[in-house]
């Protein structure tokens, strides 16, 4: 009997299933590893887009993108949650970008 696709999610598209990819050692507290830092950097430059779930944040930019003339949700969205990681994260935030110079 043939599976049915529905509530299986990406086993209905994907017929094989997905390599499991060994975790890096963790390095001690304090200490960035570079080989996750360069595969999240690799990463989120072949795809850059991520998902936010928070009601209340997409109610205030639904608003302000229908009160305000050529506002953007994306680049607004960008803008506070670089802000936010950079502020709380600081010393990955210069990793990261130190090394995507070098990358791109």
């Amino acid at each position: 009997m043939k599976k049915k696709a529905l509530g299986r999610g990406l086993e209905a598209l994907i017929s094989e299933p997905l390599p499991i990819e060994e975790k890096p050692k963790e390095k001690s507290k304090g200490e960035l590893n570079e080989e996750v830092l360069m595969l999240s950097i690799h990463e989120a430059l072949k795809n850059p887009r991520i998902t936010l779930w928070s009601p209340e944040a997409a109610a205030v930019l639904r608003y302000l993108r229908k009160t305000i003339p050529e506002f953007s949700i994306s680049n607004e969205a960008s803008k506070l949650l670089e802000k936010a990681i950079k502020e709380k994260y600081p010393e990955v935030w210069s990793s990261v970008e130190k090394q995507m110079k070098k990358v791109e």
